[in-house]
């Protein structure tokens, strides 16, 4: 099925509506996740609802919580997420981040009591939209990352997005987790029949794990094996550091939860406590911001402008890719497996929501 945009959007808002979450916090969230799958990140949108379902039925989603600043200064806030859906209390954080980088140069903004937020781009570019940079980390509830010379998971998949306004050019947009794949990406992949390519997931013993649902089972429910860190065999130490500083930013530093610990005495229905990291940068505390950005186009076009090994698949920018999956997807829907399709309804008539999804034209 190709889902039109917006009913993809009125479907999450129902649904969470019925979940008891406040109006303007539910039609944000809403927009997040849609927005993610427009962008072709098919792992953190609306695929997501039924984790989320089965996280509210075990007691552990707060969804009526509101962020709420527990410490103020110039140019840093610590937020309190309220243990709901961590999308509000990351927005509002970057916002705050945004508005203190504009009175002191830069904004710092940590984010404690939260949950999954989706992807953590889209909150990098909020700070770009602003005419800012933005630097976005997490800590995440999953266990996935073997790290190098192991045979166990102990980090998450940690994400880090950047972000960078330019003047001509659309912003520079980064926003990957520091393994291989995310861990849902993987289940993504697996609903949709697709192998999974090797080198993401590995057993106990270090071997690449393909088949769909053994890859799934090896991420989320088997004590050993994992995902590899970004860099995999050769370069893994990379991504094993990048996603231990993730950590050190959003959850040592904020008060977040550092998972192998959390997991000895979670119970069910206890919160994660997942931490974030937003900061904002105005470029002009630096330089003039019409500078700034003049440098930006100049070193883009350079990128751009590199001779291609093939003509055909010219060299990008971050960001190029998710640009142009929004607008294929504005014009022929977001794809969506029919497994998630029942899922979705199963999930709505569960709450009392319509089934709103409506296929494109």
């Amino acid at each position: 099925m190709r889902a039109r945009a917006a009913s993809v959007q009125a479907q999450l808002e129902a649904i969470l509506l019925a979940w008891g979450m406040p109006a303007d916090l539910a039609a944000e969230t809403a927009q997040v996740m849609t927005d993610t799958d427009l962008a072709g990140i098919d792992s953190h949108g609306v695929g997501l609802v039924p984790t989320y379902d089965a996280m509210r039925r075990a007691g552990q989603l707060r969804l009526d919580a509101r962020p709420r600043v527990l410490r103020d200064g110039v140019a840093t806030a610590l937020v309190d997420g309220g243990a709901g859906l961590g999308h509000p209390p990351a927005a509002f954080a970057m916002r705050l981040a945004i508005a203190k980088a504009r009175q002191a140069g830069i904004g710092a903004v940590g984010v404690v009591n939260s949950h999954h937020f989706g992807a953590a781009g889209w909150y990098a570019a909020l700070a770009a939209e602003a005419g800012c940079l933005g630097l976005v980390t997490s800590g995440t509830r999953t266990l996935a990352m073997v790290p190098p010379r192991g045979a166990m998971p102990v980090l998450g998949t940690n994400p880090i997005a950047f972000a960078a306004p330019a003047g001509e050019e659309p912003p520079m947009l980064l926003d990957i987790a520091t393994t291989a794949a995310a861990a849902n990406k993987v289940r993504a992949h697996a609903m949709r029949g697709k192998p999974i390519p090797e080198g993401w997931v590995v057993d106990a013993d270090g071997a690449p794990v393909t088949e769909g649902e053994a890859a799934v089972a090896q991420v989320f429910a088997k004590a050993e094996g994992g995902l590899s860190p970004l860099g995999g065999a050769a370069a893994g130490h990379k991504g094993y550091g990048l996603g231990l500083m993730a950590h050190v930013l959003a959850g040592t530093l904020t008060g977040g939860s550092f998972s192998p610990i959390r997991l000895r005495t979670q119970a069910k229905d206890e919160p994660d406590n997942i931490g974030h990291f937003m900061l904002a940068i105005d470029p002009g505390a630096f330089r003039p911001a019409g500078d700034f950005a003049a440098d930006m186009d100049a070193a883009l076009g350079v990128l751009r402008a590199t001779p291609a090994a093939d003509p055909g698949q010219p060299v990008l920018i971050p960001g190029d890719p998710e640009r142009a999956a929004r607008a294929e997807r504005l014009a022929q829907g977001i794809p969506m497996p029919e497994a998630l399709v029942a899922q979705i309804r199963a999930v709505a008539e569960a709450a009392g929501a319509p089934f709103l999804l409506v296929a494109a034209a």
